[in-house]
């Protein structure tokens, strides 16, 4: 039987639409038997009645955290796995980091609100890991904004393409937020015993104009054990993107181990269901032991 694991998953304790528990129904459903939630910035999801549960599920759970980082040309994801969950210096960094966030809900608002949008602060301030994908989706989805929206785009923008226009680094609503580097946050990762995999590089090369230069340079910087090369790429266009081959190809010149991930947050009939189902990953089960090997020793 074939075997299906996937690597990159958020719940909605950041961004993503499921719980944790839900998670794990659907990677049982989707029949995953190796997953990682790598929520952004946060490790809530993780304690002994989620493990519990799913190994109630005949699921592997192993763990995980995506760390939002910035170098000089553009925000980058780490993804660490395997360390050590009560590691305080850990705990206490993703605290200040994820509290970073909310100082910056307030900063954009202040500017989407100049801008002429309207956008519920208050409600978006509940969420404990809050990020640009929230705020752009509560301005793009707001009825109060749509006569604001077709002035400015012609149509209503996925809020991707929000965060793009509007918010990002250049764009009218941009603030800096206080964030750390990419080296930054692969040694905290490393210091909590942990593995340093940097995520989705197919997507710096698209959005940021990332060469593989760059990539080799950023990899280098951090010291990384891995990267994630099997991830399929969805463009703003909602377009399917499939560099595996080329992104395999330099992690076996660099010495990085891979790892799959589906970046899942929600099933929206565009984006990439959690196990990649139906996506063109061909995976053998010996890469697939080797990559959790690589993980886990």
């Amino acid at each position: 039987m074939e075997k299906i694991v996937d690597l990159h998953i958020h719940t909605n304790l950041s961004d993503g639409a499921l719980s944790p528990k839900e998670v794990i129904d659907e990677a049982k459903k989707n029949g995953v038997s190796v997953v990682a939630i790598a929520d952004h910035d946060t490790i809530e999801a993780y304690n002994d009645e989620l493990f519990e549960y799913a190994k109630e599920k005949n699921i592997q759970l192993i763990k995980a955290v995506e760390i939002s980082t910035k170098n000089e040309k553009a925000g980058i994801h780490v993804l660490g796995y395997n360390f050590d969950l009560n590691n305080q210096e850990l705990i206490d960094k993703l605290y200040e980091h994820r509290n970073a966030r909310h100082i910056y809900l307030h900063n954009v608002s202040e500017k989407l609100r100049e801008l002429g949008y309207q956008i519920n602060e208050k409600e978006l301030d509940k969420i404990d890991a809050v990020t640009k994908a929230h705020i752009s989706k509560d301005v793009v989805e707001s009825e109060a904004n749509k006569e604001k929206l077709l002035k400015d785009f012609g149509y209503i923008p996925e809020k991707g393409e929000f965060i793009e226009t509007i918010m990002n680094e250049g764009c009218p609503a941009y603030v800096k937020k206080k964030t750390m580097s990419p080296k930054e946050a692969s040694e905290l990762i490393k210091r909590a015993g942990g593995k340093v995999v940097l995520a989705h590089p197919v997507a710096y090369k698209y959005e940021d104009n990332f060469t593989e230069e760059d990539i080799e340079k950023l990899v280098t910087d951090m010291k990384a054990d891995g990267i994630e090369a099997n991830y399929i790429y969805i463009d703003r266009n909602n377009k399917r993107i499939n560099e595996l081959d080329i992104w395999n190809k330099f992690a076996k010149k660099h010495n990085l181990f891979t790892t799959v991930g589906s970046d899942f947050h929600m099933s929206d009939g565009i984006h990439v269901l959690i196990g990649l189902i139906g996506e063109n990953i061909n995976l053998s089960t010996e890469d697939i032991d080797l990559m959790l090997k690589n993980l886990l020793k």
